[in-house]
This record gives C-alpha cells, structure tokens and sequence, in this order.
C-alpha cells in the first residue's frame, strides 16, 4: 500500500506537469512571449510542488504512525503484564511484530500472539492514513499550483528557487552529519578519557599494553590496559606495506597508459585494471587469508624465516593490490590533464621523453598524484574486511611484518560486535575512531599544503 501511494504521488505529479504546461498554453493563446516564463517552466513547478508536499506529507506521517505505533504496542505490553521491560519486553515485541508479518520468532504463546493480533490492526490503520494523508496533500498541491498559474507569474524563478533549496538542503545534510560524526566521536572520546583514563591521556597515546575490556567482569577497566600503541604501530605498518605495493605499480601503470601505450592497448588495459576496484574487499579478506598467507608462510619456510599465518605482510599486500586502481586511476588523469604545451616545450628544448616525463610532467601532476596517494592512504587506514580476516585480534607490539599485528579497525570491530555489552565497549570503540579521525584529518592537511604549492608553481 505504502508503495501504490508513493506511485501515486508520482502520477500526481506527473499530471500536474501536464495539466500546468497545457493551462500556461491556453492562457498564453500559443504565444509563449505573452508569459512571463515558459509554460515548461509552470509544469516543473507544478511537478516539484506536487511531489515534494506529498513527500513531506508521506514523510511525516510514517513517523508519526511509527512512533503511535510503538507506543500503542508498549502500552499494550504493560496493560498485559506491568514487570515486563528493559530488553525482554523489546524481545517480546520483536516476536509479535514477526508474528504478524511472518517472519521469524524466539518463542510463540498467548501474550505474543495477542501482541501481534494489536500490531496488525495498528499498523493497517497506520499504513491506511500515510497513504490516505499523502494522496490528499498531492491532490491539494496539484489545485494549488494550477491555481497560480498566470500570464505574469515567474515560475522559472519560482523552480529555480526550488532546486536551489533542494540543493542548499542536501548540502547541509552532509554537513550536519559530518558535524554529527565528529560530534559524536569527541563525546564519547572525552567520557573515555574523563571516566577511565581520569584524563591521563598519556596512557593511550603511549602505553604498550591493549586490553581494555580484560577487567570487564569486575566492574572496572583499567587505565593500564588501554595503551593503543600497538594497534596504531600495526596499523602504520599494514598502511606502508600497501604503499609500496600500491603507488610505485599504480602510477608506473598510469605513466604507462598515458604517455606509452597506444589507444588500442589503453582501451583495454585501463578497463581491466579497474576491474580490481570492483572486486568486494571480502574477496580480498578471503583471499589473502586462503591464498597469499600460506604462500608467505611457505616462502618463508623455505627462506628459513618465521612468517606466521596472520602476518601483516601478506595483509599489506593484498590490501596494496586493491588500492592499486584508485592510484593508477587518478593518476592516469591527472597526467593526462596536463597541457600538451609544456610536453611540446620540453621537446622542443631537446629533452628527451624519460625526461619529459620525469621533470616537466610528473612535477605538473603531483598535487593529483598527492590527492591519489591520500585516497590510497585513507582507503588503507580505514579498511577493516581485509585486516579482519587477514591479520590477528591480539595487539602485539612488534616492527617485524613477518608477526601477527592488529589495527585499530579490527579492534573497533571487535568491541563494537564482542559479547560485551555496547555500553561498556564504547568508550575504547569511539576513543580509537577519534584518533582514526584525527590521522586522517592530519593528512589532509599536510597533503592540501603540498598540493597549494605545487599548483600555484605550475598554474
């Protein structure tokens, strides 16, 4: 039903832009000069008008019969019996709704079954107005915007207008909840250091040891066991493994594309090399724990070397192979991006192509490149499927990459989805995704300094 309505306000909105064209036509007699916009412009309007009032419509009411909705359900729980709460009533609840909607359940009895029966009803009355409401505000908004159709009325200012709200309110979305993110992070970063660390900060930048949650049972977590320089040594590691895999092959791969390869071999090496940037990171997790781990461990063998079966080489190597299209991409832009002219003038000055290529037109390109690195550098840092299935859990603090290792986002990983409850594993969790944040904001900066020089030297 909820979707025959949101179709319906399409239709709406549809015929609104029909009816609004066919009405400024009529009233302008065929002369389109006698109104002040084009009868396009008063069908758009009327369109945009139709469907955003009977989104907002549809909108508002789903959560306001969301919220009935639940609360009618809770009430009905309490009214059945009052020393049900906490997360046993959310359980019971979860199964009514599954009752109704034939999903799956924990248990079946009279008091679920009496809660899904409550649920039906509710929800089929809610899903009724929504839809109801948002027909009606559709219909109300076509009569409104035939209505102010005239030979003088600006409807291309009034579209304009509109687009642009659309646009400023989709551009605060993003900041509102960048804002919402950091926000969240320094909260519950400075609960962690206010309640834990008794604000010796020190203890997590510096300390050795990562166990945060190994005093859980007792009540207490302790301040010496939240050192998170083993984690951030494991991820710096991984990140510079993959580095050296990822930009030496990734831009020798764009140096190639773009100034050696003839289009014929570009048509289909670029394509193929992109493919690698399709490829699920799970894939790559399933890979380099299946495959380029016991090869590592193999090769070491035969090496005489130790090399452990979550070791962060083959983590770093795989996760290397992965960034190399984001790399070789950008940069195979970036240098195709520079003016033929300054090739020509170093040609012309007798240089040959290496050194064409190596003095005039990598120095051109390297703000894209440096922007390409970053990318590469900030998918590294943050890239938790790979890490998770490659690496190991415990914060091992060691340089060798031939040993286990683990990262900040495997360790996120696991205080967020342990068996500890959330409450308890928030603090570290939001702690190290502040610092997460933090290291790539530093990047930023200190890449955005490179790329301000170099752009102003060759603009």
């Amino acid at each position: 039903m909820l979707s025959l309505a949101l179709l319906g306000i399409v239709i709406i909105a549809i015929v609104g832009y029909v009816m609004a064209r066919g009405r400024a036509l009529s009233i302008s007699g065929g002369a389109e000069a006698a109104l002040h916009s084009r009868p396009g412009y008063h069908g758009l309007f009327t369109f945009m008008t139709v469907l955003l009032i009977g989104l907002a419509a549809y909108i508002v009411t789903n959560l306001v019969g969301t919220w009935y909705l639940g609360s009618t359900m809770r009430s009905a729980l309490t009214g059945i019996d009052p020393t049900i709460e906490g997360l046993q009533a959310e359980t019971i609840l979860s199964d009514a709704r599954n009752l109704a909607t034939g999903g799956i359940v924990s248990a079946t009895d009279a008091m679920r079954e009496e809660l899904s029966k409550v649920y039906a009803s509710t929800n089929g009355l809610r899903i009724w107005i929504v839809a109801i409401a948002a027909i009606v505000a559709s219909v109300l908004a076509l009569l409104w915007a035939l209505k102010q159709i005239a030979s003088d009325f600006r409807a291309r200012n009034k579209t304009e207008t509109i687009f642009r709200t659309i646009l400023w309110t989709t551009a605060a979305i993003a900041i509102v909840t960048t804002v919402g993110i950091f926000l969240s992070l320094i909260g519950e970063t400075l609960n962690f250091f206010s309640g834990v660390l008794e604000w010796r900060i020190d203890k997590f930048l510096f300390g050795t040891t990562w166990s945060p949650l190994s005093g859980v049972h007792t009540g207490e977590m302790s301040a010496d066991k939240v050192g998170a320089v083993p984690l951030f040594v494991g991820t710096l590691m991984i990140t510079l493994i993959a580095m050296l895999v990822a930009i030496p092959v990734g831009l020798f791969a764009a140096v190639y594309l773009s100034e050696f390869a003839t289009p014929r071999v570009r048509a289909w090496a670029k394509p193929m090399l992109e493919i690698l940037a399709g490829i699920p990171t799970v894939v790559y997790g399933f890979f380099a724990a299946t495959t380029v781990a016991p090869f590592m461990v193999g090769t070491g063998a035969a090496l005489g070397l130790t090399v452990e079966a979550e070791s962060a080489l083959a983590a770093g190597i795989v996760m290397g192979v992965m960034i190399i299209p984001f790399i070789s991409s950008l940069s195979d832009d970036v240098i195709n991006a520079v003016p033929q002219s300054l090739r020509d003038g170093s040609y012309g000055l007798g240089a040959t192509k290496a050194e064409t290529i190596t003095k005039v037109v990598l120095p051109a390109a390297l703000p894209g490149i440096v922007s390409a690195s970053l990318l590469g550098i900030s998918r590294a840092v943050g890239e938790t499927m790979i890490v998770v299935m490659a690496v190991g859990q415990s914060a091992n603090l060691t340089f060798n990459p031939l040993e286990k290792v683990t990262t900040v986002t495997v360790q996120i990983t696991m205080l967020i989805l342990g068996d500890t409850e959330a409450d308890t594993a928030a603090g570290p969790a939001y702690t190290l995704g502040f610092a997460l944040f933090a290291a790539t904001l530093a990047l930023n900066i200190f890449a955005l300094r490179i790329v301000r020089k170099y752009r102003q030297k060759y603009d």
